[in-house]
């Protein structure tokens, strides 16, 4: 009897622990699945360098799936609260999508103005709403300057000062 007793007390506790060893292995599975894809991650920053733009030539790049402006001002363009500088060059930096459907504005250079085809939204230089139906400036999209260089996806001290002014969405 009492070696019935100590096989099913064996029993008992090798089926536990197979059950943990199951539920652990279940929960690592559901952790990896909601963690980001790879390529996701590799996407979250994108490093831009400045050193050799050229003045009112719109350059696009790409950003976790999205166009992102950047425009070289020149010394004739209006200056704006929203555009970022770095040395003596002012830019502006947007994600290239109008606020009104999501459509992308073509930059026409000799107005210095974006225009969006799809329902004739207007925006200045500095991505400011020049014409409705869009409903807010082009978003600017986190950014932190490092030398010449535009780091999207991170959240430095110029976008900080611009998101406490209300600048930003």
């Amino acid at each position: 009897m009492a070696v019935k007793k100590e096989r099913r007390s064996f029993l008992g506790a090798a089926l536990g622990g197979f059950t943990a060893l199951g539920g652990v292995a279940a929960l690592g599975a559901m952790k990896r699945s909601w963690d980001p894809l790879p390529s996701v991650k590799a996407a979250g920053f994108t490093t831009i360098d400045l050193s050799g733009a050229q003045e009112n030539v719109l350059n696009v790049e790409k950003w976790r799936g999205k166009p992102i402006f950047v425009l070289k001002k020149s010394k004739d363009m209006k200056a704006n609260d929203r555009d970022v500088i770095i040395g003596e060059d002012r830019f502006h930096v947007s994600i290239g999508l109008c606020t009104h459907l999501g459509c992308i504005p073509a930059y026409v250079a000799d107005v210095h103005e974006f225009h969006c085809a799809c329902h004739g939204g207007q925006f200045d230089a500095s991505g400011e709403v020049l014409k409705s139906p869009p409903p807010s400036p082009l978003v600017v999209p986190p950014f932190k300057v490092d030398g010449t260089k535009l780091v999207l996806g991170e959240e430095g001290e110029e976008y900080k000062k611009m998101k406490t002014a209300g600048l930003v969405a």
